[in-house]
């Protein structure tokens, strides 16, 4: 069965590489990468308003797990979002040309501890 359409929130962002992205959250789906279990978020992205591409975010599991076992806290599903939505800014700021390059964006080990310090987690 086809997956129904729906309306999106179109948001912008202004982009430390001077583009202005629009952009809206698509999908979301548990799945792997190599090895590794997480989930995957899907944004639509745009520099135009008229060519929309893909932007993945993987949020992997096994750095949740471990940053849970050191601070005692866990993480809610929106807040699992949010680090998603702050790596997604984050590529927007520093890949110029995200369209072309189709970035692997992930939140693992090397940058979760930043990513939950903006949100003040």
């Amino acid at each position: 069965m086809p997956r129904p359409e729906a309306a999106h929130r179109v948001k912008s962002y202004s982009a430390a590489t001077g583009y202005v992205y629009q952009y809206y959250f698509y999908e979301v789906e548990k799945t792997r990468r190599g090895n590794l279990a997480g989930t995957e978020y899907v944004y639509m992205a745009s520099v135009d308003r008229q060519r929309v591409f893909p932007v993945k975010v993987f949020v992997g599991k096994d750095a949740l797990e471990k940053w849970s076992a050191r601070t005692g806290q866990q993480l809610t599903g929106t807040e699992e979002y949010a680090i998603a939505k702050m790596r997604l800014f984050q590529a927007f700021d520093e890949i110029e040309d995200l369209a072309a390059k189709s970035p692997d964006l992930r939140a693992d080990d090397s940058n979760l501890e930043t990513l939950l310090a903006q949100l003040d987690l």
